[in-house]
């Protein structure tokens, strides 16, 4: 596998911490141990766990008003690339890049293919986008498109999620997600019934196109830019029109789509338990889908979340294998250092999880001991597991500390040079 900064250098940084990261990982290994638990068991959990990086996510992203574009960004999907091998190379927790068509086509996916593999990446599932109109475009999709009034927009709108499929599949992908931000901003601007019997008609087209081995994740959105009624605005429509397509469809959960204070792990324990849990974009929220960092706001919640994914495994077995990537805009820091951070914060909750008494807890439970219920969750969340993933990402070869290594390694200043602006060479896609 080729690198993007040089190995010596990350084994550099990795010497002058390691003596002080074996000292905290020998004490947190005493302190697991009284609670019967094996620190090296969870190391190696760490190690396998992965979360994808989304292409998008490593150029700066927007607000309603403006984009403040950073240096040395991405200005193609094989520059994309690049950044997301960075990252890998030195989380080793993200092995998968989720794509955006169309603005990651290419007309060379085998050579795109050919750099993911040398970089030690493949590819998660492809997302489609019918939420903009695309250069060149026949018709419009400012009134919907899988629900589009225009039977020629709905049938526009349908082609090119196939066409994302076949791009996929020349990449090695394995799904497809939909999200539509088809809606109503009006009362009465469209019959709402009609709307979502739009979506599953042109959804079923979609379906009928997958291959036998992929799945389709069906993203919800509670609102914007449908600020009266989304189409597809909640877990139940999801879910429902994931039954009516079939097993190959299933829902995806963001978790910055939702009202605040929404109870989003019991979403997943409800999706979980009818078997239509496809998957996760992993982000945090403050007032609405702000597509924040992951963990940088309420990262109890996160915690809450892979408790529940923790206790469909243990129920459910090696089935159970929901699609974990990061989405995510960046405005204020580099994208490189926000998905680095985000992966360990996702990271750190899977670990964190997989420290609960279940035992204890079921216990707990039974008796109707609610105080004691919230402490054995409590108690596996309090524990600093970060010697874990420093000796995860070590002996994985990867960096103690990602970020400290990667600014030493002067990799954005390179970038910078190397990609001077492009007029019109907008590296997210997003505002």
């Amino acid at each position: 596998m080729s690198t993007l900064i040089d190995a010596g250098r990350v084994a550099e940084h990795n010497a002058k911490l390691q003596a002080n990261l074996q000292a905290d990982y020998d004490a947190l290994a005493g302190v697991l141990a009284r609670r019967g638990q094996d620190i090296e068991k969870l190391t190696a959990a760490a190690q396998r766990f992965a979360v994808a990086l989304p292409s998008w996510g490593v150029g700066t992203g927007g607000t309603r008003f403006a984009r403040f574009p950073g240096k040395g960004e991405p200005r193609n999907v094989f520059e994309k690339m690049e950044d997301c091998g960075v990252i890998h190379q030195l989380t080793r927790a993200t092995p998968s890049v989720s794509l955006h068509f169309p603005w990651d086509k290419t007309t060379d996916p085998s050579a795109l293919r050919q750099q993911a593999e040398g970089y030690g990446l493949g590819f998660d599932a492809v997302n489609s986008n019918t939420f903009q109109d695309q250069q060149g475009q026949e018709h419009s999709y400012k009134y919907g498109s899988l629900t589009s009034q225009d039977a020629a927009t709905r049938a526009q709108a349908v082609a090119h999620n196939i066409e994302c499929i076949e791009l996929g599949k020349a990449l090695g992908s394995k799904g497809l997600t939909v999200w539509v931000g088809d809606g109503a901003n009006f009362p009465g601007q469209h019959n709402l019934r009609g709307a979502l019997e739009r979506y599953l008609d042109s959804a079923r087209g979609i379906y009928a196109a997958l291959p036998d081995d992929w799945q389709m994740y069906i993203e919800h959105k509670l609102f914007e830019p449908a600020f009266y009624a989304t189409t597809i605005a909640d877990w139940g429509t999801s879910f429902a029109c994931a039954q009516q397509l079939g097993p190959k469809a299933k829902c995806l959960v963001d978790l910055g789509h939702h009202a605040p204070n929404t109870n989003i792990e019991m979403i997943v324990a409800r999706l979980a338990q009818f078997g239509k849990l496809g998957g996760f974009h992993f982000n945090d929220s403050k007032y609405g889908d702000d597509d924040l960092d992951s963990g940088s706001i309420n990262p109890f919640q996160l915690f809450l979340v892979f408790n529940e994914l923790a206790d469909a495994e243990q129920r459910d077995g090696a089935g159970f294998n929901p699609a974990y990537m990061l989405d995510q805009s960046h405005n204020v820091t580099d994208p490189i250092e926000s998905l680095m951070n985000s992966a360990a914060e996702v990271q750190r909750a899977a670990v964190q999880a997989a420290l609960v008494d279940r035992a204890a807890l079921k216990q707990y439970q039974e008796s109707n001991d609610a105080l004691q219920s919230a402490q054995a969750l409590k108690q596996a969340y309090r524990t600093d597991v970060s010697a874990i993933l420093a000796m995860a990402r070590l002996r994985s070869g990867g960096a103690i500390d990602p970020v400290a290594c990667y600014r030493a390694s002067g990799y954005r200043e390179k970038a910078a040079e190397a990609r001077p602006a492009k007029a019109g060479a907008s590296s997210s896609g997003i505002v």
